[in-house]
């Protein structure tokens, strides 16, 4: 049975931690809050993050980084972006020189616009790192539901360890080395399913949300493709993949945000009633801030980031986008 050390207890760690416990990991999970790693011992699951599944025997929770990283071959980062930097620093001294590190996190720095592999190597130095990403709600990986994701790392040897440690029957890895396509990939469909979530809360229709995967597909590779990414990778998993069901699943925090913004209201409100983090506010500020480093146009990000600004009401938004001087298909760039 071999150590796995799970950093962050969100919807997303718990199920990657009760995953890997299901598949003969022993494995520690850390937990930020106090008043959560205290009701998780006490009920034997998160029931603030990831309610009605059990913590198998295996996961144990804590939330000493020397208790839940001591002896770990695999380090699973799953904490959102915006904290990603501070805790890999204060978990760094007790990080296995030798350990695979595996970034669960789909976002992008806000103050640096790095890529949280990115981060990493910031805070660890050249570690085995990998990306782990992919059309994967938390809740359906808990309930053993089929689903396939990528694992992206510049070291094949390291993602082909993912794919042996993480496999299950229900639980299908895809390998890749383009790490940059696979980040960018899973930080900006997160922007889309905002977008997607206002054309659901105005009612526009099938035909909207279509021509909105479809360009926003486009939007997302252009950025990928600039900053040394390929383009196929997004036509996969980790792209189109990830997009069609942020966009269109009613799981999605980032889709039910755009909702309630097309529904009229404000984005205050809206995030004062969720528990969870959806990445896509913060990722799109940065996604706009990085496209202009690159030169590259995003105009989908550029009106959901009025929109989230209160800038701009929903509708104007969509109205905006469709009177944009029209284009050719496909692009070059």
């Amino acid at each position: 049975m071999q150590r796995v050390a799970v950093i962050g207890a969100g919807s997303w760690g718990t199920a990657l931690a009760i995953h890997l416990g299901r598949t003969g990991h022993d494995v520690r999970l850390w937990v930020r809050e106090p008043e959560l790693l205290d009701a998780m011992k006490a009920s034997g699951e998160n029931t603030m993050f990831l309610p009605g599944f059990a913590l198998p025997d295996s996961v144990h929770p804590s939330g000493a980084f020397d208790e839940v990283l001591a002896g770990a071959r695999l380090v699973v980062s799953a904490v959102p972006s915006h904290g990603a930097r501070a805790v890999l620093r204060a978990a760094a001294p007790f990080i296995d020189r030798d350990a695979t590190l595996i970034s669960a996190t789909k976002g992008l720095e806000l103050d640096t616009l790095q890529r949280i592999s990115q981060v990493i190597v910031d805070e660890l130095g050249e570690r085995r790192t990998v990306v782990l990403s992919g059309p994967s709600f938390a809740v359906e990986v808990a309930r053993q539901l089929p689903t396939a994701v990528c694992a992206a790392s510049n070291d094949l040897e390291a993602a082909e360890v993912v794919q042996q440690e993480l496999r299950a029957r229900y639980f299908r890895i895809y390998a890749t080395d383009d790490v940059i396509g696979v980040e960018i990939g899973a930080a900006l469909k997160n922007v889309i399913a905002i977008a997607a979530g206002v054309v659901e809360g105005l009612g526009l229709g099938h035909n909207s949300l279509a021509a909105l995967l479809t360009r926003g597909l486009a939007e997302i590779s252009r950025l990928a493709c600039a900053l040394g990414g390929r383009r196929e990778t997004l036509a996969g998993l980790s792209g189109l993949g990830d997009l069609v069901l942020t966009c269109t699943g009613s799981l999605s925090r980032n889709r039910q945000v755009g909702v309630r913004l097309g529904q009229g209201h404000s984005l205050e409100d809206i995030l004062a009633g969720m528990t969870m983090v959806a990445e896509g506010v913060r990722t799109t500020h940065a996604a706009l801030a990085l496209g202009a480093a690159c030169g590259v146009e995003l105009p989908i990000a550029a009106q959901m980031a009025e929109v989230l600004a209160g800038r701009k009401n929903a509708e104007s938004a969509v109205e905006d986008l469709m009177l944009r001087p029209q284009r050719v298909e496909p692009e070059s760039r």
